[in-house]
């Protein structure tokens, strides 16, 4: 199985000094189930959902040939937030990228992270849910991290401590609990493709 994961510097794990951030924790844990796990990371860092559209397709089928089991994640919309694009534009973006990827492999979202400044935390919430209401209507797995991470003081301590916007080591594996918890990402990591 390969799993190509997309989105932004979230998906990059920027700010962690170890290198994985949330998506190498996932990998990591997953991998004990299955030897044979390759994990992309393709999280560019400032991406905004019209970015992420634009690239998206070329970097994924460079990374998953018709004969193994090709998966995508993506994850994406918190600079969408913090830029002040529209709600509307961005599920513009997603709904186009989740269609198209969806018609040639299994595909899951994960939801949009909270930053620690109002009213973009707002901005980050209320894109959340919209992408987890998208996400129903195209019947694509869905995992909010969103209250989940409020909820964490490790979350927001590290943000501040940094670069104001990106957690370190344990905000992303507080993440990384919450995808890997979560019944959408079991269901979908263990089905058949």
């Amino acid at each position: 199985m390969r799993i190509c994961f997309v989105g932004d510097s979230m998906v990059n794990g920027t700010g962690d000094p170890a290198y994985l951030g949330w998506v190498g924790r996932v990998l990591r844990a997953e991998r004990k189930r299955r030897a044979e796990l390759t994990g992309y990371n393709l999280g560019v860092r400032r991406d905004r959902s019209d970015q992420i559209r634009a690239r998206w397709r070329a970097e994924v089928e460079a990374r998953l040939p018709a004969e193994c089991e090709g998966r995508v994640v993506f994850s994406f919309g918190a600079n969408d937030a913090v830029q002040d694009v529209s709600p509307s534009t961005t599920l513009g973006h997603a709904e186009a990228v989740l269609a198209e990827a969806k018609a040639r492999w299994p595909v899951l979202m994960v939801g949009v992270v909270p930053m620690d400044a109002e009213p973009v935390r707002g901005r980050c919430q209320t894109l959340d849910r919209a992408l987890a209401s998208l996400c129903a209507r195209l019947d694509v797995p869905f995992v909010s991290v969103f209250d989940g991470l409020v909820a964490s003081s490790d979350w927001f301590d590290e943000i501040r401590a940094g670069d104001g916007a990106h957690p370190a080591s344990l905000g992303y594996g507080r993440m990384a609990e919450i995808v890997l918890e979560s019944p959408a990402w079991q269901r979908w990591i263990r089905s058949a493709a």
